[in-house]
């Protein structure tokens, strides 16, 4: 029988090529064809998703016989799932003991269990995006391929930057010191991985699958028991998840407490028991710098990676296409209700305007061409619908009311036409002056952006990159046709831990992030302390044992 390793070896080798040389290459396809997943994939995964509604969605897993769940499509779809519940100790004890064959298998037993699920998982990738869909409140499309073959190929990436680290070590050396005229010392050496111990994943409502699979592949391939916790708004999405994942644990031989599913509802929260129990070793979270802090300062000896809150600017100080680029914008504004933790916020222009292609532009104007691009994209319902989904969070809706009074209102928000049952907002922009810190200078969490007038571009440079080091922000972009802005800006940018994007007007928008090439997050600012994914996410969830014999 062919091992899991073996069977996907290529696939392996070729996330470990790609993320050394930082090219394109995307494991898992991501569009929804049927020539692809199969002419009725997509209405077979509708109809699995479809008998999960108002039932109860059982692992197999240790519980206490009560049941959670309390998840509400923003689409408005009754979804009435529950989950059996687990007290925390039932839990942390069953993924200590699962753990233990578990850290002590080979790496490519490991490896192979990793890349076995997520071939299955981009087989139910439709399934994945239905409940994804109707937990993030994200359009179809974004659903399937950000919520299925993005979030694979995040996983991926995560198993093969893990897979280089753990392969560096021998395994087993013969140590041979020479001793002049005399016979050499001789050891045998041995290596091996030794794991952490039990992993904790924190996720989020709005990716909860993109978020979640680099810590939990990365945290599983090396060799520690995952507890998964998923936002109790965002359950649906990880519970698929884990089935498959602990299927093909069984499968392998081993027990499929290794994964376990920690649900709780938003009334009764058990994250933070979880992050102080004394035998989680690791924790990944994502979600807002305000438990995110409390999560670093309450976690004790345990490893923390987080990605948190930031604010992402644009500065804008000339363009050769000015109608590329306010439609450019336009969209990196809309997709996906400005949920996306990527998506741009505080827009930089001068008081003066900027030099385009189309003539002198005042900063009025300039701000007026966002409006149009944003007028002109959502200006048909059904486009609208397909690119802004539904807004998560009813709380996102009250802070978009609550910006129109801190400027100049240049667009309102309005619902969405024809969404019908759905919470939708198209997106808001107020103009504010760049003292008006107060309005601009926090995350404002959904479809809600400022332009904000500055005396010059070097103090807009000066603001966007000084609030990336000192807020977070996990993106930025910049309009120029000056190739001295572009040095000074790379400079400022690179001090304030923010990938730079310049002058994007086509199909490229500064919210996406490619695996293998793409570091999302720097860990260089206050949106996160690590990157998805580099040497340094994976490589402090194992440490090394060594067993020397002396020979002879």
């Amino acid at each position: 029988m062919t091992s899991f390793f073996e069977r996907h070896q290529a696939t392996l080798q070729k996330a470990c090529e790609t993320s050394r040389t930082r090219t394109y290459w995307a494991a898992y396809p991501e569009a929804p064809s049927g020539k692809i997943y199969g002419e009725t994939a997509k209405a077979d995964a509708q109809s699995t998703f479809d008998a999960m509604l108002g039932q109860t969605f059982d692992l197999g897993q240790p519980n206490n016989g009560g049941a959670v769940g309390g998840e509400v499509s923003p689409f408005g779809l009754e979804m009435n799932i529950s989950y059996p519940d687990a007290d925390v100790e039932q839990l942390v004890t069953a993924s200590k003991e699962a753990g233990k064959a578990w850290g002590k298998a080979s790496v490519e037993d490991r490896v192979g269990v990793a890349l076995e699920w997520l071939d299955r998982l981009n087989k139910q990738s439709f399934l994945i995006a239905n409940a994804v869909m109707h937990t993030s409140g994200q359009a179809f499309m974004m659903a399937f391929q950000a919520g299925g073959p993005h979030a694979q190929d995040r996983g991926l990436e995560a198993v093969a930057y893990a897979y280089d680290e753990m392969a560096k070590l021998p395994g087993q050396v013969r140590w041979e010191k020479p001793q002049g005229k005399n016979d050499p010392l001789l050891l045998d050496k041995t290596f091996r991985i030794v794991p952490r111990g039990v992993a904790l994943v924190i996720g989020c409502a709005t990716f909860p699958t993109w978020n979640t699979y680099p810590g939990l592949f990365a945290s599983l391939v090396t060799g520690n028991p995952v507890i998964v916790k998923p936002h109790p708004a965002a359950i649906l999405p990880l519970a698929v998840s884990l089935k498959i994942g602990r299927e093909v644990l069984t499968e392998a031989g081993f027990d499929p407490n290794v994964l376990l599913l920690a649900a709780d509802n938003a009334d009764a929260p058990k994250t933070k028991d979880y992050v102080t129990h004394k035998d989680v070793a690791i924790i990944d979270f994502t979600g807002s710098s305000t438990f995110g802090q409390w999560v670093r300062e309450n976690a004790g000896n345990a490893l923390v990676y987080t990605e948190e809150a930031g604010v992402n600017s644009i500065v804008i100080d000339s363009t050769d296409n000015f109608r590329g680029m306010t439609s450019n914008i336009a969209f990196s504004l809309s997709l996906y209700t400005g949920q996306m933790c990527t998506a741009p916020q505080n827009i930089y222009i001068p008081r003066g305007g900027i030099e385009t292609d189309q003539g002198h532009k005042s900063f009025d104007e300039v701000a007026e061409g966002i409006k149009i691009g944003l007028d002109k994209l959502l200006g048909d319902p059904a486009r609208a619908a397909a690119i802004l989904g539904a807004v998560q969070n009813e709380a996102t809706i009250g802070r978009i009311n609550s910006v129109q009074s801190l400027g100049r209102v240049v667009r309102e928000s309005n619902e969405v036409e024809g969404m019908n049952g759905a919470r939708s907002a198209t997106p808001t922009v107020v103009a504010v002056d760049a003292k008006d810190e107060g309005a601009y200078l926090e995350e404002r969490f959904g479809p809600i952006s400022f332009v904000i007038a500055t005396d010059s571009t070097g103090q807009s440079i000066e603001i966007a990159s000084s609030s990336a080091k000192t807020k977070g922000a996990i993106t930025a972009a910049l309009y120029t046709t000056s190739e001295d802005v572009i040095d000074q800006a790379a400079d400022a940018f690179a001090w304030g831990g923010a990938p730079l994007s310049v002058n994007l007007t086509g199909g490229i928008f500064v919210n996406q992030s490619a695996a293998y090439s793409d570091f999302h997050v720097t860990g260089a600012n206050p949106a996160g302390n690590a990157a998805l994914t580099d040497a340094a996410f994976v490589a402090n969830r194992f440490r090394v044992a060594t067993l020397r014999r002396q020979v002879g």
